[in-house]
């Protein structure tokens, strides 16, 4: 197959991406305004308790399998990959650029998460029905490309609402809740003004009465046995205490991280899936209403993408510095590092030579920031139109970036 065959197919799924985000952009506009602000949010909310939870659940319990699993082990390991390094060069940009407090961690979170989800579910599939595709047979390719796929989805799904939820979350509560230096000196001064300080007495000891029993009279905070002698339980509870503040563990079983679990346990447990997978299952209807719920998830992001992307046509405030960073990051850096990693990964037979599987892992280093990260921004009322610009220049040099490396990486496959 030719160079111009491959980029050509790697070219026709960013094009239907492309298509449906216009169409999202047209829907958001003042004089036809179906996609205003208030029908983006109800919108959020539905593909994100209802839409990409039913996507995640019906892809994976159709395609997993206990002997898929084992084999495809490196899959998540190479997503972890993803969001490691991403996390180490967005690091890095945030101390380079240094922006203001409550862009952190949307930066953060634009370099370590990849749209591993809707992107992939349309490429692959696009990709295998192309003709003269490198990875063989359509049927065939599409079935195990679903597979690969799915389990990017729902990998990618846990760690981005179990981590760049939790990052967004902590910078936009700073953001909110912050007070400058000199305003909490001078509460604090107050404080003791009006309240006495915790250090000293209540009583003089001078007195004679009480002579004897100063210690007695002492606030809590002042007697160091009393803090020696608290029990290790009751420091762990408040260590775990102040830690389920730091991080929101309630996002740990976000919709779409039950719908995972749910997902994989149908497919390994053999009798599970005897009961809900296939034509003859008796409980198929339960299965088919998910994967029809799911059939709406990717449109319905993709227009949600294609309206926030509208406000990002406005402009925001945010340095141009960033976005070539974030571009920088999520298009050259970590592109590279991944053919690296995945090649040093074949040679010591962490991975099978599969083409298609290889493809899959290439590309998960390439896709564009995760859509959901809007969602997020949404979510929180936190960089809302930093993110719409953002993702307006992430999504309109993927349309160029994402084809050249999917041309690159199927030659490779080939």
């Amino acid at each position: 197959m030719g160079i111009v065959d491959l980029f050509i197919t790697a070219s026709i799924p960013v094009l239907k991406v492309l298509l449906v985000t216009a169409l999202g952009s047209f829907l958001a506009l003042d004089h036809i305004n179906i996609m205003g602000n208030d029908a983006r949010k109800h919108m959020n909310r539905v593909a994100f308790f209802v839409f990409f939870p039913a996507l995640v659940a019906s892809n994976l319990a159709q395609t997993i399998t206990y002997e898929s699993m084992v084999k495809l082990w490196f899959l998540p390991m190479n997503i972890f990959m993803t969001y490691l390094i991403g996390s180490v060069l967005g690091w890095l940009l945030l101390k380079i650029s240094r922006p203001p407090s409550h862009l952190r961690g949307l930066i953060f979170g634009c370099c370590a998460a990849g749209n591993m989800g809707p992107m992939l579910i349309i490429i692959v599939p696009a990709v295998c029905r192309e003709k003269g595709s490198p990875f063989g047979a359509p049927d065939v390719c599409s079935t195990y490309g679903l597979s690969y796929a799915s389990i990017s989805m729902a990998i990618g799904a846990i760690y981005l609402w179990s981590y760049v939820y939790n990052i967004v979350r902590v910078y936009s509560s700073k953001d909110i809740e912050g007070i400058d230096d000199s305003t909490s000196k001078s509460i604090e001064e107050t404080s003791k003004v009006l309240n006495g300080s915790c250090t000293e007495p209540l009583l003089s000891k001078d007195l004679p009465v009480l002579e004897n029993h100063a210690d007695h009279f002492t606030l809590p905070c002042t007697s160091l046995d009393a803090r020696l002698q608290v029990p290790i339980s009751v420091k762990f509870r408040q260590y775990l205490k102040m830690l389920s503040e730091k991080i929101d563990l309630k996002t740990l079983l976000a919709p779409s991280t039950i719908a995972a679990i749910v997902g994989f346990v149908i497919g390994v447990v053999p009798q599970i899936r005897w009961l809900m997978i296939g034509e003859g299952a008796p409980l198929r209807v339960i299965e088919d209403s998910a994967s029809l719920l799911g059939e709406g998830a990717i449109p319905a992001i993709i227009l949600i993408m294609g309206a926030n992307l509208l406000r990002g046509l406005k402009g925001s405030d945010i340095h141009a510095s960033l976005i070539v960073g974030i571009i920088v990051v999520r298009y050259i850096i970590l592109p590279v590092l991944g053919i690296f990693i995945i090649k040093g990964a074949l040679h010591f037979g962490l991975v099978h030579p599969d083409p298609l599987y290889m493809f899959i892992l290439h590309l998960q280093f390439a896709v564009p920031p995760a859509m959901n990260i809007g969602t997020i921004t949404q979510l929180f009322g936190s960089g809302e139109r930093e993110c719409s610009v953002i993702l307006l220049w992430a999504y309109g040099l993927a349309s160029v970036s994402l084809t050249l490396w999917s041309t690159y990486f199927m030659w490779l496959a080939a």
